[in-house]
């Protein structure tokens, strides 16, 4: 895992240097930066395969006609290593780097459809002088670019492209209405204008000042033919496969435990396949609803496991939550994140690899919104009259608490999302200000520039693109290309790599996620149970308490600590000098958000979190 960045067509050395130095905490073990005329190509190392200098990057074939940056791991590097030499190659390295180099000069640009894992790589070919940057095909490995000045250039992280000196910082309104929407901006887009991040499964070639993008991949649903049983013993043999991929390294690994199902088939196979005692990880609260660690430890002890447990307290989020705009360098209101980077940095201090459940509730329909959705078919059925004059009157008086999965606050985003399309519902009920809200949230003039814009633009171009025999199915196809890439995999990406932790996903293995695509949605959904065929596949290798409990959800006591330890910071952050100098929202608006949640009256955590997290990105990057 590691940090790359570069340009052709404008930039100097010292453009390159300021660049690779701003994701420097990506790759620690070595820096290499390479630069001729227009030319520049940089990396930041973590070493994970081959610790040696031979591993070096930039790295270039014989006659330095092709010169590469990589992020990432190719799990089936080996092969095509052992068809390469047989085609007359010859290897300096044991990296899977060296295999990209070697794969492209045999077969140019459809190398990038045989390689097995994660990756984002930036690649130069001197004889054709044209830059090509792709991306793996579930979107685990970040990759930006913007063109300016006539310069193209990429970086793993937003803030590598703000050190190029072409670079114009100028904030996207459309964006951030899609932020305020989802949480997240949705790829290709991003924060700034005319700055975008690399689609998935996608490679761009850049020459004579032209930008090509091709496809190399797409998700697509159905067409499997095996019956239940068939298949339950097919997912749990790809499983293994992939798990013992992921388990091949040269520097320690271990594996994100929460005492979920997911990460526990994964910790599961990973003891399986290792030898001596894995170590696991988890983290803590003091707050019972919100606290897994029970559960981890129960997994750990029944596998046996070397296993690290983490108590987080308000104050632990309290010294990391003024500077989250250090590792997410672009918006996205994922509490979780906070948790997350705790974790990441405990278990740095034991290994350099770990193994993550990230994937099967996408995959398996695990998100209590999937619940939500079969309920919304039922409600519907009931006449409008006794929805209005019954039913919406006593979910009102329903109270929000601050517990994990509060009903109230579940229950009044569920009908508040009622009369929206199937493609849409699931996007309303996952983020945070609705329509109607930002209409109230925005000043007017501001309003007034995005509100005719389709805020819905990416959802609706995955919906035409997804193939799938199922209206079920292509909605997990919108969660994988949109909630599960640009919000869980950019959170995990950030803060691991913010603490040198390089993070795998057995689950988003693409023989694993193909055979899981091509199951009937029955198959995963089944009687208002969640990830049905992945809990039988699990149900006689873990206790059954863990594969059948109740979901939780890795996220932390915002609502709480907001009314009480983080009250103060909230209030400083959402300031009325800070919001009325930002020209952005009405502070009524926010004062009436806070007045409510401080009160009890009204759950207004995410809206609060959210403006948050963007009012401390605002202070760092637009000032």
């Amino acid at each position: 895992m590691c940090g790359i960045a570069g340009f052709t067509g404008g930039g100097n050395r010292s453009d390159l240097e300021n660049m690779i130095a701003a994701i420097k905490h990506r790759g620690p073990d070595d820096k290499g930066v390479f630069l001729v005329g227009d030319v520049g190509l940089a990396h930041a190392r973590l070493s994970v395969i081959d610790l040696s200098e031979r591993g070096h990057q930039p790295m270039f074939n014989d006659d330095k006609s092709v010169g590469v940056v990589f992020n990432g791991e190719i799990y089936n590097f080996k092969k095509l290593r052992e068809r390469l030499v047989q085609s007359g190659h010859k290897f300096k390295s044991g990296t899977d780097t060296e295999a990209i180099i070697h794969l492209y000069e045999d077969v140019g640009e459809d190398c990038f459809k045989e390689l097995e894992g994660m990756f984002a790589i930036g690649l130069y070919d001197f004889k054709q002088k044209k830059l090509i940057l792709a991306r793996d095909r579930m979107g685990k490995k970040p990759l930006y670019w913007a063109i300016f000045g006539g310069a193209l250039m990429f970086a793993s992280e937003l803030k590598g492209l703000l050190k190029h000196s072409f670079f114009k910082k100028e904030l996207d309104l459309e964006s951030l209405n899609k932020y305020l929407l989802h949480e997240y901006v949705p790829t290709p887009q991003s924060i700034f204008k005319n700055t975008y991040k690399l689609e998935p499964a996608t490679y761009l070639v850049y020459k004579n000042g032209e930008v090509k993008k091709t496809k190399f991949w797409n998700i697509s649903y159905g067409g499997g033919k095996l019956n239940f049983s068939e298949s339950l013993l097919l997912l749990g043999e790809k499983l293994e496969e992939s798990v013992k991929a992921r388990l091949v390294s040269d520097v320690p690994v271990g594996v994100f435990l929460s005492g979920g199902l997911d990460s526990s088939a994964v910790a599961y196979y990973a003891q399986k396949n290792y030898k001596g005692k894995i170590k696991t990880f988890s983290v803590g609260f003091e707050e019972k609803s919100f606290d897994e660690s029970e559960y981890a430890q129960e997994v750990a002890d029944f596998l046996g496991t070397e296993h690290y447990n983490f108590l987080i307290k308000a104050r632990d989020a309290l010294e990391i939550i003024p500077n989250i705009e250090e590792f997410i360098d672009e918006p996205i209101a994922d509490a979780s994140a906070v948790p997350t980077y705790l974790l990441a940095k405990h278990t740095r201090r034991f290994v350099t690899v770990a193994l993550s459940g990230d994937g099967g509730d996408e995959l398996f329909a695990g998100y209590p919104t999937f619940q939500a959705f079969e309920a919304a078919n039922i409600y519907k059925k009931i006449p409008a009259f006794l929805r209005s004059n019954f039913t919406d009157k006593l979910l009102r008086l329903i109270p929000d608490s601050e517990k994990n999965f509060n009903l109230g606050f579940a229950l009044k985003k569920f009908v508040g999302a009622m009369g929206d399309e199937a493609k849409y519902i699931h996007h309303n009920w996952l983020g945070s200000f609705r329509r109607e809200e930002r209409e109230n949230l925005f000043r007017r003039e501001v309003w007034d520039v995005i509100k005719n814009g389709n805020e819905f633009e990416e959802i609706d171009h995955y919906w035409n693109s997804i193939t799938a025999d199922e209206i079920k199915n292509k909605i997990l196809g919108l969660y994988a290309r949109t909630y599960l890439m640009d919000d869980v995999l950019v959170k995990t990406d950030r803060v691991s790599m913010k603490n040198s932790l390089e993070v795998r996903c057995p689950l988003l293995d693409r023989d694993f996620v193909e055979l899981a695509n091509s199951l009937p949605y029955s198959f995963k959904y089944k009687r208002f149970t969640q990830k049905y065929i992945f809990k039988k596949l699990m149900e006689e290798k873990l206790p059954k308490n863990i594969v059948y409990r109740k979901k939780k959800g890795f996220g932390m006591p915002l609502a709480g600590w907001l009314k009480n330890e983080l009250k103060e910071f909230c209030e400083e952050t959402l300031s009325e000098n800070k919001i009325k100098s930002q020209n952005l929202f009405n502070y009524e608006y926010v004062e009436k958000l806070k007045r409510e949640h401080f009160s009890g009256k009204r759950d207004n955590r995410k809206k609060i979190w959210t403006l948050m997290v963007f009012s401390l990105w605002h202070e760092k990057y637009m000032k």
